[in-house]
C-alpha cells in the first residue's frame, strides 16, 4: 500500500533511501576525496550523537524511509559504530542498513557489525597494485583493506561489493585484475566514474575513465560482460555478469550516463546538515533544529521542503554545474 506521506520531490521522485555520515574523519587520504595534508575536521562537539541520529531516523521512517547506508569519512573510525547498527537495526520499519568502508579497520569490526544488524557491505578499494594504492590513498594500508575484504567474507556478508574509482591514466590496468578478483571471490566489483568532489579541485572531465571503456577492457581482457535484468530500478549501479556465469561486475556511470531521474537517495551529514542530493549547493541544518529544541513537526516539514527543492539533476554535463563547496569527506560518500 502507498504511504501517503513518503517523500515526494516535485519531479515525482519517491525518496527512501537516507545516507548518513558518522565523521568526517579518515585514516587514508584519497586524493580525489581529501587534501593530503592539513585536514579541516569539524570539532566532534559538532558531531551529531548517536542519539540524534536515531530521532532522526525514527521521524523519518514515517514517511516511507527504510533504508539507510553509514558512510564517512570513514565510519570505522567514530566510536562504538556497532552500537549504532544495533540502534538502528531496532528501529521498526528499518528493513536494510549498509556501510562505506575502507575495510582498513574491518578485521576488528566485521564481524560485530553483522552480529548488530549490518547485512550490506560496500568496501572502497581503487587498485589491486600496492604501489598504484599507495598513490591514490597517500597511505600503506592495501594489506590491511585485503585482509578486511576476507573478514568480511567470513563474518558472513554476501556479496562483498567492493568499490573502484576508475580515473584515466591510472586504473586502466587496474580493471581486468579487479575483473578476476570477481570471479575468483564472488565479490561484486562496481567501477566509480571519477565525480568532482575532490578537495583540490582538479577534476576534469579528461580525467574520468568511462564505463563503457572499463567494459570494453574486462571484454578484451577477459570475456564479454552480459547486462542483468534490474531488480531496483532506483539503483545507481547498472549489473553486468561475464558470459560464462561467473563474476559480477556493476559500473556506476555517475558522468557519462546520469540516474539523476530515478535517485531515491538524500544525506545527513555528520554535522546534522540535510542534502537532497551529493552536488546540492544548498543544505538545511538539523542540528541547528535539535539544539534549539525544535518540535518533530518543525524537523519533519525541514525535511519535506529540502526534498520538495531537489534539482532534477546534478548538471555535471551543462556549463551550469557548480562544484560544491564541501568536498566528498565532508559530505559524505
Amino acid at each position: 500500500m502507498e504511504n501517503q506521506n513518503q517523500l515526494i520531490d516535485s519531479f515525482g521522485r519517491v525518496h527512501n533511501n537516507l545516507r548518513i555520515s558518522v565523521t568526517d574523519r579518515c585514516n587514508i587520504r584519497c586524493f580525489y576525496c581529501m587534501p593530503s595534508e592539513n585536514v579541516q575536521f569539524v570539532h566532534r562537539s559538532k558531531i551529531l550523537s548517536f542519539e540524534e541520529i536515531i530521532r532522526f531516523v525514527r521521524l523519518v521512517v514515517p514517511m516511507g524511509v527504510n533504508k539507510i547506508r553509514l558512510t564517512g569519512g570513514e565510519p570505522l573510525v567514530r566510536r562504538q559504530i556497532p552500537e549504532l547498527v544495533k540502534m538502528l537495526s531496532e528501529i521498526p520499519g528499518i528493513d536494510d542498513i549498509g556501510i562505506t568502508t575502507n575495510g582498513i579497520l574491518l578485521p576488528q569490526y566485521a564481524q560485530e557489525l553483522y552480529d548488530a544488524g549490518l547485512r550490506r557491505i560496500n568496501i572502497s578499494l581503487d587498485a589491486l597494485n600496492a604501489k598504484k594504492f599507495e598513490e591514490i590513498t597517500r597511505r600503506d594500508d592495501f594489506e590491511k583493506v585485503i585482509e578486511g575484504i576476507q573478514s568480511a567474507h567470513a563474518a558472513g556478508f554476501d556479496p562483498v561489493k567492493i568499490n573502484a574509482v576508475s580515473i584515466r591514466n591510472m586504473s586502466e590496468e587496474e580493471i581486468v585484475p579487479f575483473g578476476r578478483l570477481a570471479r575468483e571471490t564472488g565479490a561484486e566489483i562496481r567501477f566509480i566514474e571519477f565525480m568532482p568532489l575532490d578537495a583540490d579541485n582538479q577534476w576534469e572531465r579528461e580525467k574520468v575513465l568511462f564505463a563503457h571503456e572499463i567494459q570494453e577492457i574486462l571484454t578484451q581482457g577477459i570475456m564479454p560482460l552480459v547486462a542483468e535484468k534490474q531488480s531496483d530500478q532506483s539503483a545507481p549501479a547498472s549489473n553486468f555478469v561475464f558470459e560464462d556465469g561467473v563474476g559480477r561486475i556493476g559500473f556506476i556511470a555517475s558522468i557519462s550516463n546520469p540516474f539523476c531521474m530515478s535517485c531515491n537517495r538524500f544525506r545527513l551529514t555528520a554535522d546534522g546538515k540535510l542534502r537532497n542530493c551529493l552536488f546540492s549547493l544548498e543544505e538545511t541544518d538539523i542540528r541547528e533544529l535539535f539544539q534549539s529544541n525544535a518540535s518533530d513537526e518543525q524537523i519533519i516539514e525541514a525535511v519535506r521542503n529540502s526534498i520538495a527543492a531537489k534539482k532534477e539533476g546534478h548538471e555535471i554535463n551543462t556549463a551550469r554545474f557548480i562544484q560544491p563547496d564541501r568536498p566528498m569527506y565532508s559530505i559524505g560518500g
